[in-house]
């Protein structure tokens, strides 16, 4: 009996013939499976478990949590009981004693000695007097219970007076008793909850001052607060980032001081949201070896570059750092009063513009009066709202006047029509040829002002170009084949800002330009010279910043190329006598206020309220026939009536060839034929509006009768 064979792997070479049978058994080998995996102990599990939830995210915040606030409650009585000893003894003035005894200063030193000899006094005298104020207090309790009594007493004599009951004299006194014994009863009643609750109000506000001081390590602390809090400035630290710099002549003279540096070191004094203090560098060191080097020190000190200013004193080989609050300096600086304040008003003359806030986080306010300006820096850092802002605050003086044109025209100063006498919005050619004849006006003007006898006073007239780089590089001719840009001595525009700059300030004629990227092409050496206010944002190099603000500013430590484009935005350096700088500088940083244009249209609301109607040209008029009458009601505007004076002066503005030489007689002239005559209104001349519409409508009324 033959057996059948199966196979159990599979054969790589083909079978064999079927004609020859292998009858031979097959020995199959059974392979044992693998023995069961050995289960794991309890214990082992456990401890996995156990180190899984220990060292998880959520445990591990919480554990930081619990510490975090158990160790402000602990800290924030070490903190306490540190005040109330400083309060009780001198410790407070020893500390700051040996202080300025370490950075040198031996003025200050005397000085904290002379207040602990004072405080010592005063603490002596207290202590001398508690030898007699137990006798004086009881004096004063017997005195006092007894002219209290002796009121009372009388009181209740005039009641029984009064009632004629003799029982009611003691009635105020039994009253007071029955008060007392209310007042001894509530604390009676509340006794029991204050000791029960007290403890658990005075742990809470332990831990109030400990979190408010951070009193934790700062493993401990929240994430947010771990990132945003850099080392405290102290005399140690700043004289190790100084050693630390590379300038190996600093380093060589810190350690070969006696006091490790201390001596370089002036007082570091809180200086709004930072620290200040006036590095005096040894022999060898120059002031602009540290100025070069203002990111590996800002780093060194445990901040970012753009939190670290470096200036020049007028101290011979001195350099001072402003350190500013770890994050301090991206946090918003709040409304203008401009928004804030809706009684403001303006002096053109006697105010100064509220533009922001200075590093130190004092008020930077910026004088306009007979002052050229210029602004610059990148594009989209601000630079228009910076402008404009100081156009709003100006324009609540309504004596100032305004010529104004935007070579962006995208309607950033739409909100000034009907406030300017002229306003030109728009990027193209033509634009800048109305800019530029706007301008040119400007400069006849000023040549008739020039002109008056001496001692005439002009009302202000700003002429304020946005966007000014349009101008300078417009490639448009006249009819003379004179350019409109350009920076040749045939340049209209060019030509026409520089009469400006040369002599407008006299007759209170000032020139405003904002331009963006300086070169020298889109903005000439001469122009951004004559500017006695010059401010720049963010730039892009160091070239560009001595564009903006001069030499001697960046020389003095001016650093507008170190701005964060779009992070320090609405931030500016700027260069003027109108605005309050430190002694010592050349410039100052400025963080301004932000306006939005909702709030710019609400402010120029309130400047034409002040005002009785400016109408706003579009485009300036070259010459056409006049309508001496027609041009007379455009001035007016929506006023009852305006002063004869600033009639004569409106029609100035609005076409100077037609109007430049009016008289009062001219004026009269017109109106009385019209049958519109000036009058008195409180003691002057004035022109009604309601008489010159009357006759403008009487004479087109007789002109279509006559046509017909």
């Amino acid at each position: 009996m033959s057996e059948n064979v199966v196979h159990l792997h599979k054969h790589t070479s083909p079978p064999a013939e079927p004609a020859t049978v292998d009858t031979a058994p097959t020995v199959l080998t059974v392979v044992p499976d693998a023995p069961p995996a050995r289960p794991v102990p309890l214990w082992v599990r456990s401890g996995r478990a156990v180190k899984t939830a220990v060292t998880h995210e959520r445990t591990r915040s919480a554990g930081r949590a619990v510490a975090r606030h158990g160790l402000y409650t602990f800290n924030g009585g070490r903190i306490a009981a540190r005040r109330a000893w400083d309060g009780r003894t001198g410790s407070r003035y020893e500390r700051m004693i040996r202080a300025a005894e370490a950075a040198g200063n031996l003025e200050a030193a005397e000085e904290w000695e002379e207040r602990l000899q004072r405080f010592r006094a005063a603490r002596h005298h207290r202590r001398m007097d508690l030898l007699h104020s137990p006798v004086d207090a009881a004096k004063g309790v017997a005195v006092g219970a007894g002219m209290s009594v002796g009121v009372l007493v009388a009181l209740g004599v005039i009641m029984a007076i009064s009632t004629e009951n003799i029982g009611h004299v003691v009635t105020p006194l039994a009253a007071t008793i029955d008060f007392i014994a209310l007042l001894i009863r509530i604390v009676q009643i509340v006794w029991g909850p204050a000791v029960t609750i007290g403890p658990f109000l005075a742990l809470l506000a332990l831990w109030s001052v400990g979190r408010k001081q951070h009193a934790a390590p700062q493993w401990a602390l929240p994430a947010n607060v771990r990132s945003g809090e850099g080392e405290p400035i102290t005399p140690s630290i700043v004289v190790k980032a100084l050693r630390d710099l590379g300038v190996p002549a600093l380093a060589r003279a810190i350690k070969e001081m006696g006091d490790a540096g201390a001596s370089m070191l002036g007082p570091i004094t809180i200086a709004g949201c930072g620290v200040e203090v006036d590095v005096t560098l040894p022999s060898g060191v120059s002031t602009n070896e540290v100025q070069s080097k203002r990111r590996k020190l800002a780093e060194n000190l445990t901040r970012h570059e753009h939190e670290v200013f470096i200036t020049i004193p007028q101290a011979a080989r001195t350099v001072r750092l402003w350190i500013a609050d770890s994050g301090a300096l991206d946090e918003p600086i709040g409304p203008s009063p401009l928004v804030t304040d809706e009684t403001m008003t303006a002096d053109y003359k006697k105010g100064k513009a509220p533009w922001g806030q200075d590093l130190r986080g004092d008020a930077a306010a910026l004088s306009l009066y007979q002052r050229h300006l210029l602004i610059t820096g990148l594009s989209n850092q601000g630079k228009t709202v910076a402008l404009r802002s100081l156009a709003l605050w100006l324009s609540l003086d309504k004596s100032v006047q305004f010529l104004m044109g935007d070579l962006k025209g995208v309607g950033d100063w739409a909100m000034f029509d009907g406030l300017a006498t002229t306003l030109i919005q728009g990027p193209t050619d033509e634009h800048v040829i109305q800019v530029t004849e706007m301008v040119e006006s400007a400069v006849e003007e000023m040549n008739r002002r020039i002109q008056a006898p001496p001692g005439t006073q002009f009302p202000p007239l700003i002429v304020l170009v946005d966007e000014a780089q349009v101008a300078f590089m417009c490639p448009a001719k006249d009819e003379d084949k004179r350019p409109y840009g350009g920076s040749k001595a045939n340049s209209r525009y060019f030509m026409a800002v520089r009469k400006i700059h040369n002599q407008g300030r006299a007759v209170n004629v000032l020139m405003w330009q904002g331009t963006q990227d300086p070169t020298n092409e889109n903005l000439p050496k001469l122009v951004r010279e004559g500017a006695h206010t010059r401010a720049s944002l963010a730039l892009g190099t160091e070239s560009q910043a001595r564009m903006a603000l001069g030499d001697k500013a960046v020389d003095g430590g001016a650093a507008p190329n170190l701005l964060r484009p779009g992070l320090d935005r609405g931030t500016l350096v700027v260069a003027s006598d109108g605005i309050t700088i430190p002694a010592g500088q050349s410039s100052i940083t400025v963080r301004t206020h932000y306006i939005d244009d909702d709030a710019a249209t609400a402010i120029t609301d309130r400047a034409k309220a002040l005002r009785d109607g400016v109408t706003t040209l579009h485009a300036i008029d070259r010459g056409e026939e006049r309508d001496p009458l027609a041009d007379i009601a455009a001035v007016i505007g929506d006023a009852t009536r305006v002063r004869t004076k600033d009639v004569l002066a409106r029609l100035a503005t609005r076409n100077r060839g037609a109007y430049g030489e009016w008289s009062f007689i001219d004026l009269k002239r017109v109106l009385d034929d019209a049958g519109a005559e000036p009058y008195k209104s409180d003691g002057v001349m004035v022109v009604s509006r309601d008489r010159v519409a009357r006759a403008l409508t009487n004479r087109d009324t007789k002109g279509s009768a006559s046509a017909e």
